[in-house]
């Protein structure tokens, strides 16, 4: 296998991050998200002349959700694909995860046999959740730059519990889907908090904020099947308006303790999102270190 220069994600992120704040000033996402694949065509025909990225397409890709593909011939020339059907919030998280293949690993991928000039990248892939490999490093490079941390904390505190309707505004401000906003606000909050997705009284996935996780508030789904609870909105389905805002159940239903459970349906998906309060707060450590972004490490160096 052919060796090839670690990717830093967070870096080449904050890179292009602290060059779009220059031009387009601090205030951009003010006015409009990013226009993730203009930028990446913008972008690949400055630092690769010979070889950028000359089109963001719509595709046909079965079992795909997007591709990063480069030609036979010299001069490399690059294709970001994009398979048919995704709303506009997962496509843009999906060209911004094929983007950051082609600034992190294009050499990887043109070099290695084993890629054939092309990665295709399913629905696990392009999912920032706790991913491996250059499908994690892709995934963080576009949160990162669709939703910089410096932006979203200066819109939502850490210490602030939301409720749907304010992540809903933040997935409009960045452009990206409602999971990938509650993504992003569980890698910083200092609140204890989980998300779970869900189909039929199962959860496909879940992800703890950082402060639930070490106070044991987590769900085991990699390789096991978790039945929700009987109780829970997702079970009963009884999606109302106050399940949206936010319902309490008591200890033993979730967890042994009380939590504050929101739920909503998305019928274009045939999936539930329901995210999780836990009632009581836990202080950090006075030994634990603060959490810094990407954009802050950048700028300190």
């Amino acid at each position: 296998m052919t060796e090839i220069e670690p990717a830093r994600p967070h870096k080449e992120a904050a890179r292009i991050t602290k060059m779009l704040d220059i031009v387009l000033g601090v205030d951009r996402f003010d006015r409009a998200p990013i226009d993730v694949a203009a930028l990446a065509m913008e972008y690949s025909a400055n630092v690769a002349p010979d070889g950028p990225i000359h089109c963001v397409e719509e595709a046909d890709i079965p079992g795909c959700v997007g591709a990063l593909i480069c030609s036979a011939e010299l001069p490399r020339q690059w294709a970001i694909m994009y398979n048919r059907g995704q709303s506009h919030g997962r496509r843009a998280f999906t060209i911004g995860h094929e983007f950051g293949h082609f600034v992190l690993h294009r050499r990887l991928i043109e070099r290695d046999p084993e890629y054939e000039l092309a990665i295709y990248c399913d629905e696990e892939a392009v999912v920032q959740r706790d991913g491996n490999g250059i499908e994690a490093e892709a995934d963080t490079f576009a949160a990162d730059l669709l939703m910089p941390l410096h932006d979203f904390r200066a819109q939502l505190p850490s210490r602030t519990r939301p409720d749907f309707g304010q992540l809903s505004n933040l997935a409009q401000r960045y452009g990206v889907s409602l999971t990938a906003a509650i993504l992003r606000w569980l890698e910083y909050t200092e609140t204890r908090a989980m998300l779970v997705v869900s189909n039929e009284g199962f959860a496909h996935w879940a992800k703890s904020s950082k402060s639930a996780f070490r106070s044991g508030r987590f769900l085991r789904t990699k390789n096991e099947v978790y039945e929700l609870p009987s109780l829970a909105t997702a079970v009963t389905r009884s999606f109302s308006e106050e399940a949206r805002a936010g319902i309490p159940q008591g200890s033993g239903v979730w967890f042994s303790e009380p939590v504050v459970e929101m739920c909503l349906r998305s019928d274009r998906y045939d999936q539930e999102l329901t995210l999780l309060h836990f009632e009581r707060q836990h202080a950090w450590s006075d030994d634990e270190e603060p959490f810094a972004d990407s954009f802050d490490r950048f700028n300190a160096k």
